[in-house]
C-alpha cells in the first residue's frame, strides 16, 4: 500500500515515520494547509493508495484570537483532501479531538453524541470533520485525546522538564480524560488504512483513547514515579488554572465502536508512557 501522509514533524508525523517509512511524508514547505486547493492537488498527483491527514494546527489558545487560520488549517484543507481522496476513491484518514464536545457529559463521550465546542480549536476541528464527511468518500475521522510522544510539545515532556527543577507541582485534578500515545494512534491509522484498503472495515467517526482515564494531575503523579522524581504533585481545580481557551472537564471517551469495527482495543498509557520515557532518556 502506498500511503501519502500531510504532515513531517508533528507528534504523530513523526511516529508514522517510524512506522511506515516508506511512506511519503509532505512537511508544510510541500503542501501548505493554509492553501486547501494545493493540499486537493497533492493528494491528486500522488498515486496513493490511502492518505492519512496527520497535520493540524494544535495552538488550542492562540487559536482563540486566530479563529480564521485555525478554520482555514483544520476545517477547510482536511475538506479539501477528503474531496480529491474520494474523486480518485481512495481512503481518507483524519485525526480529530476530544474538543469537539463540551465536557459536560457524565458518561464517556460516543461518536455519534452532540458536540458543542467550547473554543476556536474545537470548532475548527468538528468543521473539518464537517466537510470530510460531506465529500462522500471512503473516510475515517479518529477522535483522540491528550497526546503525548517523546516528540514536539507536550503534556509529558512539560511535566517531566518541570519536574527537574521543583519540588512541588500545582496541576489540575478535575479534568479527566485517557492520556493517548501518538505511538499508539500511529498504528491504529495504518492498521485502519490496511483494512480500508483491503475492502475491509468501515466508514464513519470513531473514537481512539488510552486506557485508564486519569485526571491531569494523577498523569502526572505516573510521569513522575516513572521518570523517579520525587515532584509532589498538588490538585488543583480548573478555576485556579485560567486559560484563554476553556477546557472541556470530561474528555472521556467510549472507544467500543473501534474494537468491534477494527478490532483495535484502546492502548495502556501506563505502558506507553514507559517507552516514551525511554526515548527521552529515563531509563
Amino acid at each position: 500500500m502506498k500511503l501519502l501522509v500531510f504532515g513531517s514533524t508533528g507528534q504523530v508525523a513523526c511516529e508514522l515515520h517510524r512506522l511506515v517509512p516508506e511512506a511519503t511524508f509532505l512537511s508544510r514547505a510541500e503542501a501548505d494547509l493554509s492553501d486547501p486547493p494545493s493540499c486537493a492537488a497533492a493528494v491528486m498527483a500522488s498515486g496513493a493508495d490511502a492518505v492519512i491527514n496527520a497535520a493540524a494546527y494544535t495552538a488550542v489558545d492562540r487559536a482563540e484570537t486566530d479563529e480564521d487560520a485555525a478554520d482555514l488549517v483544520n476545517g477547510e484543507a482536511p475538506a479539501a483532501m477528503a474531496r480529491a481522496a474520494a474523486e480518485l476513491d481512495i481512503p481518507f484518514l483524519h485525526i480529530s479531538t476530544d474538543y469537539v464536545f463540551n465536557g459536560s457529559s457524565t458518561r464517556p463521550w460516543q461518536p455519534d453524541d452532540p458536540t458543542a465546542p467550547l473554543g476556536a480549536y474545537g470548532r475548527s476541528k468538528f468543521l473539518g470533520e464537517q466537510g470530510i464527511r460531506a465529500a462522500g468518500g471512503t473516510a475515517v475521522i479518529l477522535r483522540t485525546s491528550w497526546v503525548f510522544s517523546a516528540f514536539g510539545s507536550n503534556f509529558v515532556k512539560t511535566i517531566r522538564r518541570l519536574g527537574q527543577t521543583r519540588d512541588s507541582l500545582n496541576v489540575v485534578a478535575d479534568q479527566i480524560g485517557g492520556p493517548t500515545a501518538a505511538r499508539d494512534i500511529a498504528s491504529a491509522l495504518v492498521e485502519i488504512a490496511d483494512q480500508l484498503h483491503a475492502g475491509k472495515g468501515a466508514t464513519g467517526t470513531f473514537h481512539y483513547a488510552g486506557t485508564p482515564d486519569v485526571s491531569w494531575a494523577d498523569f502526572a503523579r505516573e510521569i513522575y514515579r516513572q521518570a523517579g522524581l520525587a515532584t509532589v504533585v498538588n490538585d488543583i481545580p480548573t478555576s485556579a488554572y485560567p486559560t484563554p481557551a476553556a477546557r472541556p472537564l470530561n474528555s472521556r471517551m467510549d472507544c467500543s465502536r473501534l474494537q468491534a469495527v477494527y478490532g483495535i482495543a484502546r492502548p495502556d498509557w501506563k505502558a506507553s508512557l514507559t517507552t516514551v520515557l525511554h526515548d527521552l532518556g529515563d531509563d
